[in-house]
């Protein structure tokens, strides 16, 4: 017994600075861990993101493994179980088997026949299946005092949700197998990222998008309701990935949102830190409907739109130079919960 406690405590001690890893060894309750792989195609007719997961709930009946879908051009999303058995993950790093479906940092392996979101037997004529590989990938950087996107927050063990930027963009290769449609994905890009924790916040704001005019730029928005002791805070997390460079934004960097809007057709967020300024317009779209952890049980409340676009200003504040200016594509965006709590009133 001691010797498997021991062996719990040091993968997820491990985990902290490896982000992709599965962080709930030795955990059978109160806990979830989703990966969001989004991939599009070279001619960008396809639009998808695969999140697996698992949820642990405080009741044994609502513990389950997932692989959910969202296709972004149409909306249309499935969510399929299963047991918990069929769920395995690597101590050492981001290996995940669910089912005959594989998961790794550099490629997935899936086989599935989907079923609607709402519940209900698989329709055969639903499929996915196949490989994809990804190359060249940038996470988030890791050091020793801030792993990650988290940065400091990492080693706060009581934290209601985490989160991890594994792919900022990539290659993408492989074919899918799409509802009887063969679908190339070679010369395609993706992005990676993934969260874990007790549950979702009370309210977030998110968005990526890694389609730019200028290869190799993506952008990672997110702005969250953090509980912290007693009370919460305006939490937010951003990334722009340009020329090989990342300009942070986050609160734990001493960086501030100076406006955060929310009409019907738009996000308008600019913040600043020490050197930069940051002008986000992000333009709402229709979306599908996905599966998100709450307390008690998955359930199908949050809208994720993949066809959104994100407008991005980057300013040096010396001399107001304006360093990079481009709209990306293909974005992805989420806003949900009580919003109220997070955005300027």
């Amino acid at each position: 017994m001691f010797t498997n406690l021991h062996a719990r405590w040091r993968a997820n001690w491990r985990a902290i600075w490896q982000p992709g890893m599965y962080h709930g060894h030795g955990k059978s309750s109160n806990f979830f861990e989703g990966w969001y792989f989004k991939f599009v195609d070279a001619r960008e007719q396809h639009v998808h993101a695969i999140i697996p997961g698992v949820f642990l709930g405080k009741v044994r009946s609502t513990s389950h493994a997932f692989v959910q879908v969202l296709d972004g051009l149409s909306g249309q999303s499935t969510y399929q179980r299963y047991p918990l058995d069929q769920f395995t993950a690597s101590d050492r790093e981001f290996d995940v088997r669910i089912g005959p479906n594989h998961f790794r940092v550099d490629a997935l392996s899936i086989d599935m026949k989907q079923s609607p979101s709402s519940g209900g037997i698989a329709d055969p004529t639903r499929t996915l299946r196949g490989e994809l590989k990804f190359d060249g990938l940038t996470p988030w950087p890791v050091t020793t005092f801030s792993p990650g996107i988290m940065g400091p927050y990492a080693f706060a063990p009581f934290m209601e949700c985490y989160h991890g930027v594994l792919g900022f963009d990539h290659a993408v290769r492989g074919t899918l197998l799409m509802n009887g449609e063969t679908v190339n994905f070679d010369g395609g890009r993706g992005y990676i990222e993934k969260d874990w924790g007790q549950a979702f916040p009370q309210a977030w704001i998110w968005g990526q998008s890694n389609h730019f005019e200028q290869p190799g730029t993506s952008i990672t928005i997110s702005v969250a309701t953090v509980p912290w002791l007693r009370n919460s805070f305006r939490g937010f997390i951003i990334g722009l990935w340009h020329h090989r460079q990342l300009y942070r934004f986050t609160k734990y960097n001493g960086s501030k949102i100076t406006s955060l809007r929310l009409t019907d057709t738009h996000v308008i967020l600019h913040t600043v830190n020490r050197t930069h300024r940051l002008e986000l317009e992000a333009a709402r779209s229709e979306g599908g409907l996905l599966h998100a952890p709450y307390r008690s049980e998955m359930l199908q409340r949050v809208t994720e739109s993949l066809t959104a676009t994100i407008a991005v200003k980057l300013i040096e504040l010396k001399g107001e130079r304006v360093i990079f200016e481009g709209t990306g594509r293909h974005a992805g965006l989420e806003i949900n919960g009580e919003i109220q709590q997070i955005v300027d009133r």
